[in-house]
């Protein structure tokens, strides 16, 4: 979905587009989350699950590469992001399939089940659920609801998220790295609201019903995703990224 001109430059010159030093650790966590949420959707596909639902989906590509025929793809996002993703899949000439619903829906004011409710989604039927890039931004009664939401469908279901942690579980240096970032994301418009420890996510979901929590840390996700690597390609301390099943 980029211009032309502007993935030949990334694959010519990859490092003139951000000379941060956080540059590397974030492209990590980012393809790591996506990854983890990917693993999740298979794992679920093989155990009959058919509906994957990507909440604040942006550019995610994952309805233009599913590799599954019997799973149906949700996306829902706000009408004007939704609109620009359409826009550059248009210009693309890249059609989506028949299975993929876009579902154009500020969550701010209306609720994810409603949100779902205007499609064919199957609220009787288990879902994989995705929600990347989202908490750190909003406030924590809009997180509990959608969480309960997605408690509230059957057995199996499952969301994979990932979540930040309060500043002052850091380290010095990821202080540091915390403070460029939280500035970063404030001058576009878009300040950093909620954060959890481990313990307090914990709790949270169990208290919306999930049964079943997998919460992985800068030491799992490297573990899993980056060992052996010659490239430096590790994430940081901040990010976490956790699965929730009902």
């Amino acid at each position: 979905m980029l211009q032309p001109e502007v993935a030949a430059r990334l694959r010519s010159a990859p490092g003139e587009y951000d000379r941060s030093p956080i540059a590397t650790p974030l492209r990590a966590f980012l393809v790591a989350r996506s990854r983890f949420a990917e693993d999740t959707l298979r794992a679920a596909v093989e155990r009959g699950v058919s509906q994957y639902v990507i909440v604040g989906a942006g550019l995610d590509t994952f309805a233009c590469r599913n590799p599954y025929s019997g799973i149906r793809v949700f996306e829902i996002d706000h009408p004007a992001t939704q609109a620009e993703k359409r826009r550059r899949l248009a210009a693309s000439g890249i059609e989506l399939a028949d299975n993929v619903s876009l579902i154009p829906a500020d969550l701010s004011a209306r609720s994810l089940g409603e949100a779902l409710a205007s499609s064919v989604f199957e609220p009787g039927k288990p879902a994989v659920f995705a929600w990347l890039g989202v908490i750190p931004y909003l406030e924590l009664p809009a997180i509990e609801a959608t969480f309960r939401y997605v408690a509230s469908l059957p057995s199996e279901t499952e969301i994979v998220f990932d979540y930040g942690l309060p500043r002052r579980s850091l380290s010095f240096l990821g202080r540091l790295v915390f403070d460029r970032m939280a500035s970063r994301v404030a001058a576009i418009g878009e300040p950093w609201k909620t954060f959890f420890t481990p313990d307090d996510l914990l709790r949270l979901l169990h208290s919306v019903g999930f049964r079943a929590v997998e919460d992985l840390g800068a030491s799992e996700i490297n573990a899993r995703y980056f060992a052996g690597r010659s490239d430096r390609l590790r994430v940081g301390e901040a990010g976490r990224i956790a699965k929730a099943v009902v």
